[in-house]
């Protein structure tokens, strides 16, 4: 249960006196952080990462929680509509956080992964954004028995707010500025056109339901 304070929840101001969230009061919007409680009011699931089959890759809602808001801040997405369908394709995608790497079906697709589940080719361009093409190109002629594709994801898997960013990466540098605009507004419309005209997916209802909750929480 929250407490009797208010709660700033995505970019709205929620009392726990009211059922709907109210205008936010602060102009300073882009400072809005994306908490532990929320995550877990999203999905309870990451509250823990107990039991998890791929231990090594689970990050529960107090590890998400601050590697999101990270990435939220470095990529400027500050509309509740935008953060709630970037955190519900991720939990969708990898599991409610519990792996950052594709297993399924086993073994696998090699160098698929981040907590958004991007393709191997998006991975590379978003190491090389991140640390440049030099340090990727080391990254794929040493890679130990692995996939050279799996040893340029473990260079955007090393740190959680890399692996949770990419999501947002994705999203601002490989689809069109329409896309962002239309998630702002919250609609199936807009959620749509982001899963089929950014992502390359389908619109599954499947994907709904995290997506609801998470516009929910966030009061977008």
């Amino acid at each position: 249960m929250f407490s009797t304070r208010s709660l700033i929840m995505g970019c709205a101001l929620f009392s726990t006196t009211l059922a709907l969230p109210t205008p936010q009061t602060t102009t300073d919007a882009a400072h809005c952080t994306i908490t532990a409680e929320q995550l877990t009011a999203m999905d309870p699931s990451t509250a823990s990462c107990s039991g998890a089959a791929f231990a090594a890759e689970c990050a529960d809602a107090s590890t998400a929680a601050p590697a999101i808001t990270s990435a939220f801040e470095k990529y400027s997405i500050h509309e509740p509509g935008v953060q709630a369908a970037l955190i519900a394709l991720m939990l969708f995608e990898s599991g409610s956080f519990k792996y950052n790497h594709n297993h399924y079906p086993a073994p696998g697709r090699p160098g698929q992964g981040t907590r958004n589940m991007q393709m191997a080719p998006f991975n590379e361009k978003y190491a090389t954004d991140l640390f440049g093409a030099n340090a990727v190109s080391a990254a794929k002629a040493a890679p130990n028995g692995q996939d050279p594709s799996d040893a340029v994801l473990a260079l955007v898997n090393a740190k959680d707010e890399d692996s949770f960013g990419s999501a947002a990466w994705f999203l601002t540098t490989q689809c069109d500025a329409s896309i962002k605009d239309g998630l702002a507004t919250g609609t199936s419309a807009g959620w749509g056109a982001y899963l089929e005209n950014c992502v390359g997916t389908t619109h599954d209802p499947a994907r709904d339901p995290s997506w609801t909750k998470a516009k929910e929480v966030l009061g977008a």
